[in-house]
C-alpha cells in the first residue's frame, strides 16, 4: 500500500497574516492613535474645546452605547437581575467597599515610604476619590458583551453603582483622605455639591436611563426587526468604537490642563504601572469571590453560598474594579472649588489614566474570558454528542 499523502491548502501570506493581527488588535491601536491626536491638537476633543465633547461625546457616546444595549438586551434578564441580590453584594462591595479600603491602605504605604514627597500628594488624593467612585458607565457592559459574559447583569450593576455613587462617594473620600500634615489642604471640603448633583444625573438620565428604555421599548415593539438589524449591521461593535471616543477626550482634556506636564517623571512612571497593577489585584479578588465558593452541600444551603455562573463571573470582573470619570471629573471640581486649576488637573490624572488603561487592561482579559468559556462549551458539545453517538453505535438485535 502506498503511503497516503496530506494535501494542505495554501498557506496565507505574511501580510495577510499581518493585516489579521492588526485588525484584532485594533482597539489598542485606536487607543494609541485618541492618545496621539489628544496630544497634538487638544483643544479640539477637550471639554469646552471645538467639538464641545463634554456634549457631544460625554452625552452622545455613551447614550449610543446605552441604545444598543437596550436593543440587545431582552427585559426579562434585566428583570432577573435587578433582583439578584448576590450580584448585588458583590460588584457594589467591590465597588465600594474593597477598592476604598485597599486604597486608603496603600496611600498610607506610600505616604509611610516617601517622606521626601516624591509622589505628588494630589495624586494621592486623587486616588482615594478615584476608589471611592463607582463602576463606569460604557466600558464594562461593552467588554462583558465582548468577552461572550452577561451583559444584563453588568448592565443592572452600572445602573445601581451610579444611583448610589453621588451619594456614597463624597462622604467616604472625605473619610479616607490621610490625616497628616501633608494632605490637610484636602480635609475641608468647601464646595457646593448641589451642580454636581444636578449635572451628574442628567449625564445619567439623558444618556443612560433614556436611551436604555428607548432601546427597550423598539426591541418589545418590533423585535423581529430590531433583531435583524442588530446582525445585519454589527450594532454590538458600534460600542468599542465609542469607547475610543471617550478616550480621546479624556485625554484631550488631560493634556489642555497641562495636569500630566505638571507632575514629576517619577509620579507619572508610578500613576501608569500602579494603575495596572492595582485593576489586576481587585480582578482576581472580583473572580476569587464569584467563583471560590463551593456547590451547595444540600439543599439548605443552596440559596445562601453558590458559585456565580461564567457567564455572571465575567461581568462581575469588569464591573468590579472598573471605576467611571463622569462621576470622578464632576466630583473633584465640585468639593474642592476653590482650589487652583493646577491642583485640580493634577488630582484628576489618576482618575484619567486610571479610566484609560482599565480599557487597556480590559481588552487582553476579554481574550481570556472567551478561552474560559470556550472550553465549556466544548465541553456541553461533546456531552450532547454522546446520546447520538451512543445510538448510532448501538448494535442490531435480531428479533426472534
Amino acid at each position: 500500500m502506498g503511503a497516503e499523502t496530506k494535501t494542505e491548502g495554501p498557506r496565507p501570506s505574511k501580510l495577510k497574516v499581518a493585516l489579521a493581527f492588526l485588525l484584532h488588535q485594533w482597539l489598542l491601536i485606536g487607543i494609541g492613535v485618541a492618545c496621539v491626536l489628544a496630544y497634538f491638537f487638544p483643544s479640539v476633543a477637550a471639554h469646552g474645546g471645538i467639538i464641545r465633547s463634554q456634549y457631544s461625546i460625554l452625552y452622545g457616546a455613551v447614550a449610543l452605547i446605552f441604545l444598543v444595549s437596550g436593543l440587545s438586551i431582552a427585559g426579562k434578564k434585566l428583570l432577573v437581575h435587578a433582583l439578584n441580590w448576590r450580584l448585588h453584594l458583590i460588584v457594589q462591595g467591590a465597588s465600594f467597599l474593597l477598592a476604598p479600603v485597599t486604597m486608603y491602605a496603600l496611600v498610607q504605604a506610600v505616604r509611610a515610604g516617601d517622606p521626601l514627597e516624591n509622589i505628588d500628594r494630589s495624586v494621592l488624593v486623587g486616588y482615594v476619590l478615584t476608589a471611592c467612585i463607582p463602576t463606569t458607565i460604557a466600558s464594562n457592559v461593552v467588554m462583558t458583551r465582548s468577552a461572550g459574559g452577561d451583559d444584563a447583569a453588568a448592565l443592572v450593576e452600572v445602573l445601581i453603582g451610579n444611583v448610589f455613587g453621588p451619594i456614597v462617594s463624597p462622604a467616604w473620600t472625605v473619610a479616607l483622605i490621610p490625616k497628616d500634615n501633608s494632605f490637610r489642604l484636602w480635609e475641608n471640603v468647601s464646595g457646593d455639591l448641589t451642580d454636581m448633583y444636578r449635572s451628574v444625573f442628567k449625564l445619567l438620565g439623558l444618556s443612560v436611563y433614556v436611551p436604555l428604555a428607548v432601546g427597550q421599548l423598539v426591541r418589545w415593539k418590533w423585535s423581529e426587526q430590531t433583531a435583524w438589524v442588530m446582525q445585519t449591521f454589527y450594532l454590538n461593535k458600534v460600542g468599542t468604537f465609542m469607547l475610543l471616543l471617550l478616550i480621546w477626550t479624556s485625554f484631550s482634556t488631560c493634556f489642555a490642563t497641562n495636569a500630566l506636564q505638571t507632575l514629576s517623571t517619577e509620579t507619572i512612571i508610578f500613576i501608569v504601572f500602579f494603575n495596572i497593577a492595582i485593576y489586576l489585584f481587585w480582578t482576581l479578588i472580583c473572580f476569587g469571590f464569584a467563583r471560590i465558593w463551593p456547590q451547595p452541600i444540600t439543599d439548605s444551603t443552596k440559596g445562601l453560598v453558590r458559585r456565580f455562573p461564567k457567564t455572571e463571573t465575567i461581568a462581575i470582573c469588569f464591573c468590579g474594579p472598573a471605576k467611571t470619570a463622569a462621576l470622578g471629573i464632576p466630583l473633584l471640581y465640585a468639593m474642592w472649588e476653590h482650589f487652583d486649576t493646577e491642583v485640580k488637573a493634577k488630582m484628576s490624572v489618576p482618575i484619567i489614566l486610571y479610566t484609560t488603561e482599565q480599557i487597556f487592561c480590559a481588552h487582553f482579559l476579554v481574550s481570556l474570558f472567551k478561552r474560559w468559556l470556550g472550553k465549556d462549551n466544548i465541553r456541553e458539545a461533546e456531552i450532547a454528542a454522546e446520546p447520538e453517538m451512543a445510538v448510532v453505535e448501538r448494535p442490531s438485535v435480531d428479533p426472534k
